[in-house]
């Protein structure tokens, strides 16, 4: 059975992961840090930070000739494991938010353009427990995941989430905890911006639900 083909009214929300459930600013850093220490590669790790969400081979192209980006990629992904998942935290209200949604029998799916193996990780070692994770995919592209999982809605920190979650037709719910204010969130589209990020999840999320458990973008959007 396809994972959207249920008969249950329960919700599928569909989460980011950096900036939006985890703060993986330090991690990266190191990460980053450790990469130009091995290639000899001079990479500004302060101003990778700033920029997080797009793919990795976005952020390479600043440092790497393209010629180069291809072998960064898989290098960084191997150091990353030692140097990126420690430091990182998880961001206020996380696992709070993915809990509302199981305690209403929904499911929380973890959609994001981070290497898959290194998203599981990270989310393992912070203890948060999604029913699926899906990585390696961007802005438009989030879209497939989200519509084979059924997903009402998706939360992110960036207005590519916000274009994910429009090619999806889902509602689009932003938190204002990564690159991108809340304005220019709300510029890209967004339907809902939870201005204090994912603490105020839980209870925006509770008052989008029906009686029977169901959720409603039109309560949702009414509040």
């Amino acid at each position: 059975m396809a994972p959207h083909a249920s008969h249950s009214h329960r919700p599928t929300i569909g989460f980011d992961l950096d900036m939006t459930l985890i703060d993986s600013r330090p991690g990266i850093r190191a990460t980053y840090v450790a990469l130009s220490a091995e290639t000899g590669t001079y990479i500004d790790a302060d101003a990778t930070i700033t920029r997080l969400g797009p793919p990795l081979e976005q952020e390479l192209a600043h440092w790497f000739p393209d010629d180069q980006i291809a072998g960064a990629v898989e290098l960084y992904r191997e150091l990353y494991p030692s140097y990126g998942i420690e430091p990182t935290r998880a961001m206020p209200g996380a696992r709070e938010a993915v809990d509302a949604v199981r305690e209403a029998g929904g499911r929380a799916v973890v959609v994001t353009a981070k290497h898959e193996p290194n998203a599981k990780l990270h989310l393992e070692h912070l203890g948060i427990e999604p029913d699926a994770v899906i990585g390696w995919l961007w802005a438009e592209a989030k879209a497939e995941a989200l519509r084979e999982f059924g997903a009402s809605a998706y939360v992110g920190d960036h207005v590519g989430d916000v274009r994910g979650a429009k090619a999806a037709a889902v509602l689009s719910v932003a938190v204002p905890t990564g690159p991108c204010s809340e304005a220019e969130l709300s510029a890209a589209g967004a339907d809902v911006v939870l201005a204090e990020g994912l603490p105020g999840f839980p209870e925006w999320f509770r008052g989008c639900l029906g009686y029977d458990g169901g959720f409603s973008a039109d309560r949702a959007s009414r509040r």
